[in-house]
């Protein structure tokens, strides 16, 4: 059984109580004289009395807001406790153990953090930041897991070494997830994707385990190529950024132009519909002259046909002088032909 620091202590993390020295202070405070069964029958069993009362009165223990007690009974964990004042009997029939359920534990994996504040640096450790990619590249990773305890029976009894556990558990997570996915997508755009995918898998684990422990977070903390191909893989970036740049102006080009065009388009639309219009409008009153002229053409043929006749030449001939003679008088007179044409130029 294993028990994890101070936690593991019955006593709550201090030494167990000397007994010689207990039984020396109870002497100086009760002398065996002035006991009131001391005369009848010793000072042996006051003295019993008082270490048994005391005995029992050591099974009272609290447990903090943000912890949880676990009970033992001869070794064997057989109930739990909320936070607030308790009894469980004395040692060494009963012990308790309180750890801390809400307190969110961290571990580094792939760097160490050397110090800490403004003056912290870290430290990789190749060991555990370089990854095999999809593409069989590789890739130097550093993250962080934040975990808390959720079931503290199993956190406490099936989990010798819990650090230890996520570490391991955390890497084959992680290795199977870079795994996965291309290193230009690891190092570019998937990284929220390979945080959760990660959490995912090493909660699996953790569950398959009954570890008790609850994963709050992954986080990547520094993710880049190795130092032998840097370079390479910064050219390749710079390509991709000019890549997205050109993308960018091109679609905000594109959206310049499409509003405009829709513009054009609206308006050509709206022309023709007017056009359209005018030309129903005056189709139909077209018509209508056409219907009133036909009547009138019933009524009297010979004056509308000349009518008609006169109204047409003066749409041919525009700006030509014109006689217009009656046929009868027409004989007696002698046609007129001007000889000067007004329109001709004259001669300087």
């Amino acid at each position: 059984m294993a028990w994890h620091g101070d936690q593991g202590n019955p006593w709550g993390g201090r030494n167990r109580p000397d007994i010689e020295e207990t039984l020396r202070k109870l002497k100086q405070a009760f002398p065996i004289h002035s006991l009131p069964l001391a005369g009848k029958f010793g000072a042996f069993p006051a003295l019993l009395a008082i270490i048994v009362i005391l005995w029992l009165l050591s099974g009272i223990y609290f447990v903090a807001p943000d912890e949880v007690g676990v009970v033992k009974r001869f070794g064997e964990a057989v109930r739990t406790t909320l936070p607030g004042p308790h009894y469980h009997a004395p040692y060494p029939i009963e012990t308790v153990l309180k750890p801390k359920v809400t307190q969110v534990r961290r571990y580094e994996i792939g760097f160490r953090t050397i110090g800490e504040g403004a003056t912290g640096r870290s430290r990789v450790v190749p060991d555990e930041s370089l990854m095999l990619t999809k593409g069989e590249n590789i890739v130097n990773l550093g993250f962080i897991v934040q975990y808390k305890i959720n079931d503290a029976m199993k956190f406490l009894f099936n989990v010798k070494f819990p650090d230890v556990t996520v570490k391991d558990a955390a890497e084959a997570a992680m290795w199977e997830t870079v795994g996965e996915n291309d290193i230009d997508d690891i190092l570019t755009t998937e990284k929220f994707k390979i945080q959760q995918d990660t959490k995912v898998s090493l909660q699996r684990i953790l569950d398959g385990y009954e570890s008790g422990i609850q994963v709050v977070a992954v986080q990547l903390q520094d993710v880049h190529p190795p130092d032998q191909v840097m370079a390479a893989f910064k050219d390749v970036a710079s390509a991709k950024e000019d890549r997205a740049r050109m993308i960018n102006e091109a679609q905000g080009y594109q959206n310049e132009l499409i509003p405009r065009a829709k513009g054009r388009a609206s308006q050509i639309v709206n022309e023709a519909m007017a056009y359209k219009q005018a030309k129903i409008i005056r189709a139909n009153g077209d018509a209508s002259r056409f219907t009133q002229m036909l009547a009138e053409y019933r009524q009297a043929r010979d004056v509308t046909r000349k009518r008609l006749y006169i109204e047409t030449m003066e749409e041919i001939l525009p700006g030509i002088n014109k006689i217009v003679m009656d046929p009868g008088l027409g004989r007696n007179i002698l046609p007129h032909v001007p000889l000067v044409n007004p329109k001709a130029p004259e001669k300087p």
